[in-house]
């Protein structure tokens, strides 16, 4: 209930009371009969101007729950929807954002037109008598028109990224729950100076600088916070964000250390499970323990036990003082280890050319020799994407080449070098 409070502040809402129900869902409610009764008297008795739900809430649920109380009524989706409508900045954000609205609207569009029939309610988007079919292909249409042009921005950020890749930078990414001071330590690092302020949410689109990290060239990039129960939709709306720390050569992971102990190691976890859920787990991931300056000695010894065996590389630190930035570095740059070669064969096939394709976003370098049927690959990349590569190979019914193969086969037609 406080992060749902943070969430609305954050959204520009005063929060004038806050009240809970321990039952079963009603499906007419959400809550009980009796406490929808008591909620439409504390709207008019407080003036209050919006409803926002934990629970998520469906058509039927929200429709009278509006019905009731006489006010809009929300769910936590459609608030950090507003959330990050508001704080979008770029076209790809606010495309991605009315993406996620969209799909979240569409298998509700029935129930709330049906509804809406009944006469105009508070939060049916003035829907009126418009025709269910009307409307659905209406949305259906915009997430078509939508989706081609993310693909279109999609490649310019492949070619962006495709080149970074190509140079001798090595790329960290800047991960964590919201708020936990991601961009206080990438504009430390950087020298950077990006908005920052105590409000969730305050990264929603990828900011990518260089630095040196122990004499080695470093792009950094900071990305859009985690936090607890972020539906799939939206992490799916930002995939271009979440791609960046999948791609990365070292994840550092920000930890607001400062919080209370059960919330800070709470929302440690839920980073570190959504690390490993978009495909990051074989990543060294550093953990940086933020706000460390506001700490007491006791404090910090107590914390470090209780989530010593749940982080690697872990290392206190203050984004805001400067404290142990240095050292931070240094254990970075011992993780950026060399890019290395690995070489196999494919069948030649339409599985194995679209594959081949992909390669050429993700790698340093590529090249390919054609013989017949098959395709002679030879790729240098990070040692941490070696196993992903391994063991799509496999899955094509590739095979991998042993060092003393991977040099130029004359037996094969060279066709190309990236």
């Amino acid at each position: 209930m406080d992060e749902l409070t943070h969430l609305a502040e954050a959204a520009g809402y005063v929060v004038v009371l806050s009240i809970e129900q321990l039952k079963r869902a009603d499906a007419r409610f959400q809550i009980g009969r009796g406490k929808a009764k008591e909620l439409a008297k504390l709207v008019k008795d407080l003036n209050v101007t919006k409803i926002i739900f934990d629970n998520d809430l469906n058509s039927i649920q929200s429709y009278n729950l509006a019905e009731v109380t006489g006010i809009e009524t929300i769910d936590r989706f459609k608030l950090i929807l507003e959330i990050f409508s508001k704080k979008a900045s770029t076209k790809e954000a606010k495309l991605q954002i009315k993406l996620a609205n969209l799909q979240h609207q569409l298998p509700r569009v029935k129930a709330s037109v049906k509804l809406a029939k009944m006469g105009e309610r508070p939060g049916f988007l003035g829907l009126g008598m418009h025709r269910v079919d009307i409307y659905f292909r209406a949305i259906k249409k915009q997430i078509a028109h939508i989706r081609k042009e993310l693909k279109r921005l999609s490649k310019t950020r492949d070619l962006h990224r495709l080149r970074r890749m190509k140079s001798s930078f090595f790329h960290v990414s800047l991960a964590g729950y919201t708020n936990s001071g991601k961009t206080t330590l990438f504009n430390a690092l950087t020298r950077e100076s990006k908005p920052v302020n105590q409000g969730l949410f305050t990264t929603l689109s990828t900011t990518t600088r260089s630095a040196l990290f122990q004499g080695k060239k470093v792009l950094i990039t900071d990305t859009v916070g985690f936090i607890e129960r972020l539906p799939l939709i939206m992490v799916n709306a930002f995939h271009s964000t979440i791609e960046e720390t999948i791609v990365s050569d070292a994840i550092i992971l920000v930890i607001d250390f400062h919080a209370p102990l059960e919330d800070m190691k709470r929302k440690l976890l839920i980073c570190l499970n959504t690390l490993k859920e978009i495909g990051a787990g074989g990543i060294p991931i550093i953990t940086a323990l933020n706000k460390v300056d506001l700490l007491k000695k006791e404090e910090i010894k107590e914390k470090l036990h209780t989530i010593a065996n749940d982080v690697s590389y872990p290392i206190l630190i203050s984004a805001l003082k400067g404290l142990k930035l240095d050292e931070l570095k240094k254990i970075v740059a011992t993780n950026l280890g060399n890019y290395l070669k690995i070489a196999f064969l494919l069948p030649l096939n339409d599985s194995t050319l679209s594959f081949i394709s992909r390669l050429y976003t993700q790698v340093g370098s590529l090249e390919t020799y054609y013989k017949r049927k098959e395709i002679k690959v030879v790729v240098t990349t990070s040692p941490w994407l070696m196993d992903k590569i391994s063991g799509q190979v496999k899955e094509l019914e590739g095979k991998l080449l042993p060092s003393n193969e991977q040099e130029e086969d004359n037996s094969f037609f060279y066709s190309s070098l990236s």
